[in-house]
């Protein structure tokens, strides 16, 4: 693969969420596919749920109508919010997952290679086609260290956007790296990954290891566990180092 070019991927799993999906599934539906062809495809509800009118709950039916007809698994107003669900019920290391919200990169916090796409981009994959992007560059953040007191993921973060500006990640893939991992919950690193968005990144992930298999083992699905990591020769566009220990409160 060389970068700069165009490259399709494989799409393992989808989700939306009802202000962007009403439109994803009119598209969906315009294909004439009777069922999804992904492993797996959610709707979550979780965005528009104050009913003020009847504009949303005319979505959030015929939201739920698409799913049942099709075979998409429907979260309903008040199941939680669709990347915190995802995380923990239907997330699985080294699947891929495209979402038609911008934060779907959150996935990255269990080593799936999860990225924001377009309401059409989603409706394909549903229907079994490859998601095109341009292959990005890949930048290396070498984590040491560990985070002092009063100190969160989120400042971990703002530190790599301090280090790389709103738009440094655009074209790019933040892969996190290091001992420093090793010290950070799944629910951290998630902070991390969904914050990427930021950056402007096609997506970011960290490795899959022991604090992954714990975060599954505690919603029960040890058997979705898989360990993944970089290899040690991997090559980099970018690398970055941050010292987690240095790190001060700046949220």
């Amino acid at each position: 693969m060389i970068k700069g070019t165009e490259i399709g991927l494989r799409i393992d799993q989808t989700l939306t969420q009802d202000a962007t999906g009403t439109m994803a599934y009119l598209q969906f539906e315009a294909m004439g596919i009777d069922r999804v062809k992904t492993e797996r495809s959610l709707a979550y509800i979780d965005h528009n749920t104050l009913q003020s009118g009847f504009e949303n709950a005319d979505d959030h039916r015929y939201i739920g109508s698409v799913a049942k007809k099709h075979g998409i698994y429907f979260s309903r107003p008040g199941n939680g919010i669709c990347h915190q669900v995802h995380l923990e019920r239907f997330g699985k290391p080294g699947k891929t997952l495209i979402g038609s919200d911008s934060h779907t990169p959150t996935g990255g916090g269990i080593g799936m290679l999860a990225m924001g796409a377009g309401g059409l981009d989603v409706a394909v994959a549903m229907g079994g086609g490859a998601y095109y992007i341009t292959m990005p560059k890949v930048v290396k953040v070498n984590l040491t260290g560990k985070l002092n007191d009063w100190v969160s993921a989120k400042d971990v973060i703002l530190k790599v956007l301090q280090i790389m500006s709103v738009k440094g990640g655009v074209g790019k893939v933040i892969e996190y790296c290091g001992e420093g991992v090793k010290s950070l919950s799944v629910p951290e690193r998630a902070t991390i990954t969904n914050m990427g968005a930021e950056l402007g990144a096609t997506t970011s992930i960290f490795p899959s290891d022991e604090t992954t298999l714990a975060f599954l083992k505690a919603q029960d699905r040890e058997e979705d566990f898989v360990a993944l990591s970089a290899d040690p020769d991997a090559v980099y566009d970018e690398e970055i180092n941050i010292d987690l220990s240095e790190l001060v409160p700046m949220a």
